[in-house]
């Protein structure tokens, strides 16, 4: 019998496979990542009491590197918030005071525990004012702004985007701190490589210039690509506002939501990107239709509600999923390695409204607004469409992206019945014969 483990994998190789990887400064990086453990980091700006859906890739990849065996520091920019970075902007950012930055740096020090360990010989959690409050700007401009060329400073994308609505002063000095910092990182806690979204890509590149130029050695970068939705949104942005990862900002029911809403297109890569499913249990949801992909975004809500908020609260907003749309439990053999409960008895809907439909309806396919108008969730079809329009309806709990949107045999359970809302809280269940 063999009991050896099996080998894990290069680090570089997970991220690749998983859609992490958009650039790196060097090549080599796999291979100096497979030699042996490195010590990693990627900054975190507390410009507020809690990161949101848009910081869950950063957040990943470092839980990623701890799982293969790095050592990760999540670096919390006490320091630079002070300034605020001008990478993806295109006006200034909003000067915090000293006291906010501190309040909100010490928030996201918890928060990051959620996803990696900060036990003893695990992660690093630091906070970049802790070195560059105590600066003397005279010697910092002596031993490190020397070595920086304003015009290849002003040929980074993040700087060429803000002269054409005006870069000040402070901003511009933003390069240079951050470029500090991983010099800092590396000279103190050997700190090898850096990460981030791909805006920082001109940062990243500073700070393995400096740490050339200072201790004659060579460092590396990875950024990762900016993602948006199959829609073209920006990750964690919807018409309720921003999807916290603060449970009392975002509940866990609101989060799961977020999630199960999740476009068709888009299930198979949040898979890979949000959880830690193994990838040959993810690739399957490439091809999927129906209910089929219905429940991989069941698996995807749950196991992304669970990375953030935990077991029990993944369980608790799965549960109230299944209590309001008389969802079926995820079949035992589909994506195994889920935490998502299963052989639990199916949910009563026999107290919301309901009809009797023929399934010859459904076999031709219905315009979601007409149907809104039959079943008299709208007093007529113009007001379907609006409610559609604005984002307000929805068939089995997965919001309706079209006024015409075809409603048909696709969308039946396997309780054989469709279950429409209006809203939040106006639900008609339509049983199918």
């Amino acid at each position: 019998m063999n009991t050896k483990e099996p080998q894990r994998k290069n680090l570089y190789d997970v991220l690749s496979e998983r859609g992490f990887i958009e650039q790196v400064t060097d090549e080599d990086i796999r291979r100096i990542i497979g030699e042996g453990p490195v010590v990693c980091y990627i900054g975190f700006d507390p410009t507020a009491t809690s990161l949101h859906v848009g910081s869950l890739v950063p957040i990943m990849a470092l839980a990623h590197a701890q799982r293969n065996g790095h050592r990760p520091i999540a670096l919390v920019g006490g320091g630079t918030a002070l300034i605020g970075d001008p990478s993806g902007k295109t006006e200034m950012r909003q000067i915090l005071s000293p006291d906010q930055v501190r309040a909100n740096a010490q928030a996201l020090k918890k928060q990051l525990s959620n996803y990696i360990s900060f036990e003893a010989g695990g992660a690093v959690l630091l906070n970049n004012a802790d070195w560059l409050e105590p600066l003397n700007y005279i010697e910092f401009l002596r031993d490190i702004g020397r070595h920086f060329s304003v015009n290849r400073m002003l040929a980074a994308e993040s700087y060429r985007m803000r002269l054409e609505t005006g870069l000040n002063f402070i901003e511009f000095n933003y390069m240079l701190l951050q470029a500090y910092d991983f010099w800092y990182l590396f000279r103190h806690h050997g700190c090898l490589l850096q990460m981030g979204g791909n805006d920082q890509w001109g940062n990243i590149v500073a700070g393995i210039d400096l740490i050339r130029r200072l201790e004659g050695k060579q460092a590396y970068g990875v950024t990762f690509p900016l993602i948006t939705t199959a829609l073209g949104t920006k990750m964690g942005k919807t018409e309720r506002g921003t999807i916290w990862l603060n449970g009392a900002l975002t509940t866990p029911h609101e989060y799961y939501q977020y999630w199960v809403n999740t476009d068709d297109a888009d299930v198979e890569r949040f898979l890979k990107l949000f959880t830690f499913l193994p990838m040959d249990e993810i690739a399957k949801a490439g091809t999927l239709r129906g209910a089929e992909l219905n429940m991989a975004k069941s698996v995807l809500a749950f196991e992304a509600t669970r990375v953030t908020h935990g077991e029990e609260a993944a369980r608790a907003a799965w549960r109230a999923a299944a209590a309001t749309f008389g969802l079926r439990p995820v079949d035992q053999a589909f994506m195994p390695s889920s935490g998502i409960p299963r052989g639990q008895q199916e949910a009563d809907t026999s107290a919301i409204p309901s009809m009797v439909k023929k399934r010859e309806v459904f076999e031709r396919g219905v315009a979601a607004f007409e149907l809104f108008q039959e079943v008299k969730l709208c007093s007529s079809r113009g007001e379907a469409r609006r409610l559609i329009e604005q984002g307000g309806g929805y068939v089995n709990d997965y919001q309706i992206r079209l006024f015409d949107e075809k409603i048909g045999m696709e969308h039946v359970t396997d309780r054989g019945e469709i279950l429409l809302r209006k809203g939040k809280k106006t639900y008609f269940r339509i049983i199918v014969e």
